[in-house]
This record gives C-alpha cells, sequence and structure tokens, in this order.
C-alpha cells in the first residue's frame, strides 16, 4: 500500500481534509494517508525544535529567520516516519488532486535516487503569503514542498532526528543532505506539483498547488481562468464534505 504523509496545520484544517478527500476519491487502489502532526512528532520524541513569536510570525531558533506552517521542518521526518523503509509521499496542506497518485509511485519507480521532485525555477512575486507571513525566499524554492522519498536509501540514512532539529531550514529545504544535488534528486513532471500564478496554463494539473493562498481563504482571488476552475473543482470537493459533515467550516478561513 502506497503512502502518503501530508504536512498538517492546526489553523488550516480544511485544506488537509479536502487534499485527503482529493487523494482518496481518485486513486485506483487504497492508500495510506498520514498527517504529519507536529505535537504528535514531539509526543513521538521525533521533533523538539524551538521557535519564537515575532509580532504574530513565527521563527525559527537555530537560524533566527521565519517560516510560515507547523511543518516546514517535520516534512523532513519522512524517511524517519516510514522506518526507512520503501517510498513514501509528502505534501504540503495547500494541494488539490486530480489525478491517480498511484502513478507518481509508478514514475518514481527506480531505486537510484533518495528523492523526486519538480525541480522549479521560482521565485515568489510576493513578500507576503495570505495569512500574513513572511515569504522567505531561498534556493530550490517549492522543491521540498512535494517530495517523493525512497526512504530505504543509504543517503536518507542521514536524515535522522537529530540532524532535522538541528540543521537550519536553508540546509534542510536546499536537500543539503545529498552530496550532489543535480544527480541525486529525480525529476518529476511539472503537472505534479503545479504552481498557481507560475506553472504554464498549457499543463493540465494533476495536483494543483495553492502556492498564493487557495479557496479557504476568504481574501484569495485567482489570478486567472485556470486557477479559478481549479478552485471551483476544490470548492465542490469542501462543500460535498460540508454536506456530509466530514468537516466544519466554522474552524477555518472558510469559503
Amino acid at each position: 500500500m502506497n503512502t502518503v504523509y501530508i504536512g498538517y496545520d492546526p489553523k488550516e484544517e480544511t485544506a488537509y481534509q479536502v487534499l485527503k478527500f482529493s487523494l482518496e476519491r481518485i486513486s485506483s487502489k487504497n492508500i495510506r494517508v498520514v498527517p504529519i502532526r507536529k505535537n504528535i512528532v514531539e509526543l513521538m520524541g521525533l521533533y523538539r525544535r524551538e521557535s519564537e513569536m515575532i509580532d504574530g510570525q513565527p521563527y525559527d531558533v537555530i537560524d533566527g529567520r521565519p517560516f510560515s506552517t507547523e511543518f516546514s521542518f517535520t516534512r523532513f521526518l519522512v524517511p524517519a516516519l516510514n522506518m526507512y523503509e520503501g517510498k513514501a509521499l509528502f505534501m504540503d496542506s495547500d494541494m488539490y488532486v486530480r489525478a491517480d497518485i498511484n502513478e507518481l509511485f509508478d514514475i518514481c519507480e527506480m531505486d537510484y535516487y533518495p528523492v523526486w521532485c519538480v525541480h522549479h525555477k521560482y521565485e515568489p512575486v510576493k513578500s507576503t503569503k495570505m495569512d500574513g507571513k513572511v515569504q522567505e525566499p531561498y534556493r530550490r524554492k517549492n522543491w521540498s514542498s512535494l517530495m517523493m522519498f525512497n526512504c530505504g536509501h543509504e543517503l536518507n540514512k542521514r536524515l535522522t532526528p537529530e540532524v532535522v532539529n538541528t540543521q537550519t531550514g536553508r540546509w534542510l529545504h536546499g536537500f543539503e543532505w545529498l552530496p550532489d544535488k543535480e544527480a541525486d534528486i529525480g525529476r518529476i513532471p511539472e503537472e505534479w506539483n503545479w504552481l498557481d500564478g507560475h506553472s504554464s496554463p498549457e499543463l493540465d494539473a494533476k495536483n494543483v498547488h495553492f502556492t498564493t493562498g487557495g479557496p479557504w481563504f476568504n481574501a484569495w482571488k485567482p489570478r486567472g481562468e485556470i486557477e479559478g476552475k481549479y478552485a471551483v473543482e476544490w470548492c465542490n470537493d469542501a462543500q460535498w464534505l460540508q454536506v456530509n459533515n466530514m468537516i466544519d467550516p466554522t474552524k477555518d478561513y472558510m469559503i
């Protein structure tokens, strides 16, 4: 059974639930969907990274830089959470899947690579995100928002909980545990991490990444026709979950 880990932030519960629903609804076979909850990995003894709030913005104590979600660093625990065995996918919660996720596992079938991702060339247009958090620029921006880990690969055994808890955010998001970033990172087609406002509208997105917010924010507006189309699909799933009492719209920035 293929396993998908989703970064979880309680501020965006609805986004998580809709992504989980989109994964399971389209999947051709059973998959295991696991939220990475910061409080749970702390209780497991895997995560102890400290942060401090400055003017409503969380800052990482190790490198003094701002970050935006509870899963900014916990995503790199995926190989450990998967017991350094098999393959496992990590996804940001601000995504929406439009194709069978098992196709992506088939694409990443080779055992040669320790990790696969979309090799974006992306520079954020705005300096702040929809929730007012700082949009932090760094090398390989958005590469780590969707990663297929070959958890048993020898190079990923370097990604221990101790490393995740002590290395800087830029070191982690820059894939610095890999000796050769060009040769060691497999390529996933861009339609599997289609960035709103950046990726070509000619691409038929298999996985939409709402990098500028998303339909769960009251203030969010689609940048173009194609973003609007994907937002309608997201809203249809959200409304189905509401009607069936599977999400509580009062807990989020819900539409």
